[in-house]
């Protein structure tokens, strides 16, 4: 019987080991074809039969990426003024990297913080109005985003904000999934802990900044992975959003470089792998945080 459960088990673990081998190749080819294709040739990348691996190596399509146009570095804006100061010139697609890399990296930090506090706040304060508030962010969830980019337009001109990052990165700050992530896990943290604090003459913000945000931290881990990768993949909000060649985005002015009768993958394979580097590396960064979310989300029910 027992060698009967122990070759059962010895089954199902390679099975499992077989199957997510097989997951695992299947979500990572796409990554590798783009990389190893940003360094084929047009003929091999636009042949019949698929080159696997190139069999011969060219920088060509970066090139053509740090080629074609050039912005400056950084440019600065004098409020009041009609005075900006610009950094140096360099190839555009650094500039719409930056560019990409601050709106990403920005959207996330208040998305965590803004989230952070209204789902503690949600989770552990009782005040009028909680609940219809609480039923609202969970309603906004359900709605789909091209259903208010208008109004958001709209507002973002009002504000003076239109054709800036700005108008990209404020919409995201208000993301009702944020503040619901971060309300399920503040719903995990003890009351007495809370009340222990205040007995102790502890304030609210030293109550919340040192009990409260470290037992969150899996939560807040997990939600800036989400957030960064939401907003560096935003595509339409970015078109609708941008417009001048220097506040364009990587994925926008990939897209700009586009010939009208012709389409050169080679350019958009060599754009999609120098995109994909800080997704990568921001996922490497949070990883344990996002792992370990998911597991606290499965034990916690």
């Amino acid at each position: 019987m027992k060698k009967n459960t122990a070759a059962r088990t010895k089954a199902y673990k390679t099975f499992s080991i077989i199957v997510i081998t097989l997951l695992a190749i299947s979500f990572a080819f796409p990554l590798y074809w783009i990389i190893t294709g940003s360094f084929k040739t047009g003929a091999a990348i636009n042949a019949t039969t698929p080159e696997w691996w190139p069999s011969e190596w060219v920088t060509a399509n970066y090139q053509k990426l740090f080629s074609r146009q050039v912005a400056p570095l950084w440019e600065i804006h004098i409020p009041f003024t009609s005075l900006s100061l610009a950094g140096p010139q360099v190839p555009a697609a650094i500039r719409w990297l930056l560019n990409t890399v601050f709106m990403a990296v920005v959207a996330m930090l208040l998305t965590c913080f803004t989230a952070a506090m209204a789902g503690y706040a949600l989770a552990k304060k009782r005040f009028i109005g909680r609940t219809i508030l609480f039923s609202l962010i969970v309603c906004a969830m359900a709605l789909p985003k091209q259903v208010i980019l208008i109004p958001l337009l709209r507002e973002m001109s009002s504000l003076n904000m239109y054709n800036t990052i700005w108008a990209v990165i404020f919409p995201t700050v208000g993301w009702p999934f944020g503040v619901f992530l971060i309300k399920q896990f503040a719903e995990g943290i003890p009351g007495e802990m809370m009340e222990a604090a205040r007995i102790d003459g502890a304030s609210e913000w030293k109550t919340f900044s040192q009990i409260a945000l470290p037992m969150i931290k899996p939560g807040i881990g997990a939600l800036a992975i989400f957030t960064f990768i939401n907003s560096w993949n935003d595509y339409f909000m970015q078109l609708i959003m941008l417009s001048s060649t220097d506040n364009l985005t990587i994925s926008l002015g990939i897209a700009k470089l586009q010939a009208e009768n012709a389409t050169d993958f080679g350019l958009i394979m060599a754009g999609a792998s120098l995109a994909a580097v800080p997704i990568i590396v921001v996922f490497l960064i949070f990883q344990k945080y996002f792992t370990k979310g998911i597991t606290m989300g499965a034990v916690k029910g």
